[in-house]
């Protein structure tokens, strides 16, 4: 049994919430996210926050693995009211930490297989799955459970630097670069309604945005963002989504350096913080199913920036949740 110290405390709608910061300063205690109760401290959750810490899908800087930590120890500041939506999450929602799921760090495979079955029972009783990464490979184990959970094919937010639709990298059809060309052909993505937003720097060649078109892929690239602002961008994404169940995945390296040193394939001329947190909150009402936020790599991050920047766009992807149709 958990000390007074360390319980959760009760939010006056009886749901079990963040620990009391006015009773346990926020450095002290385990680090959950948000220092939320653990899974098995409430009877059941709305929403799960999962940690994957696995990196072997990636093609150059490692250490995504450590990345889910990192997230929940930037998250210790973080409060139960939004003022941005007006809001708590976590009184709208039981919100609970699974802690991190155990893949083989050795076998790609196996390790999909074994984020594809932990999401599924995750979500058995309809909770929805908050993932924290971990690499980008894992975005197809989980849209492959997320799918089969709303019975058909689902709409996809997914902001990136990068396309992530590559065929192979050495011959290897699963690592962080090519989850979503995998998702379009095993028909898990409704591909009426599949977008990038942020993309960026120098590809192999043309023929890379021309397999992403093929493949139903609407780009909005971070240069659209800053010149064309963030509310036609929202307005655009609501329309091309709709009522579809939709899921959102995103990659830290979206952010500019300046924003997300810790990642593991950093582009110049990324977004803001300000400017992906604007854009997510401009997706309130929408059918969120799932979503997850990768790569980062905390080796790399100066002063918590990354994890900072992740923990608050985790936070907002939990509200929306909160304010689903």
């Amino acid at each position: 049994m958990d000390s007074p110290q360390t319980q959760p405390r009760i939010n006056v709608d009886g749901k079990v919430g963040p620990i009391d910061a006015a009773k346990v300063p926020r450095y002290a205690g385990a680090a959950t996210y948000a220092r939320l109760p653990r899974l098995d401290q409430v009877e059941r959750a709305d929403v799960a926050v999962l940690g994957v810490p696995f990196d072997t899908g990636v093609s150059y800087r490692p250490g995504a693995r450590f990345g889910a930590n990192h997230i929940r120890e930037a998250s210790r500041l973080l409060r139960p009211y939004n003022p941005a939506q007006d809001t708590s999450p976590f009184a709208n929602l039981q919100v609970a930490d699974a802690g991190d799921l155990a893949v083989n760090p050795f076998n790609i495979n196996e390790a999909i297989e074994t984020v594809q079955a932990g999401a599924l029972d995750l979500t058995a009783d309809g909770a929805r799955l908050l993932t924290l990464g971990g690499d980008h490979t894992i975005a197809l184990p989980l849209l492959r459970a997320a799918s089969e959970r709303a019975g058909e094919p689902v709409a996809l937010l997914h902001f990136d630097a990068h396309l992530d639709t590559w065929d192979s990298y050495f011959g290897a059809e699963y690592t962080h670069g090519t989850p979503f060309r995998r998702a379009v052909e095993e028909g898990i993505l409704d591909t009426e309604a599949i977008s990038h937003v942020g993309t960026r720097g120098p590809l192999y060649g043309k023929k890379d945005l021309e397999d992403d078109r093929r493949f139903g892929f609407g780009i909005i690239t971070s240069s659209d963002v800053f010149r064309q602002g963030v509310d036609e961008v929202v307005a655009k994404l609501r329309d091309r989504i709709g009522g579809r169940p939709l899921y959102i995945s995103v990659d830290i390296d979206v952010l500019d350096p300046a924003h997300a040193p810790g990642t593991g394939t950093p582009e110049a001329g990324g977004m803001t913080s300000r400017e992906l947190l604007e854009i997510l909150r401009g997706l309130r009402g929408m059918n969120l199913v799932g979503a997850d936020v990768v790569e980062v790599a905390p080796a790399y991050d100066h002063a918590d920036i990354t994890g900072v920047a992740a923990s608050h766009v985790a936070y907002d992807l939990i509200t929306l949740m909160g304010l689903t149709k």
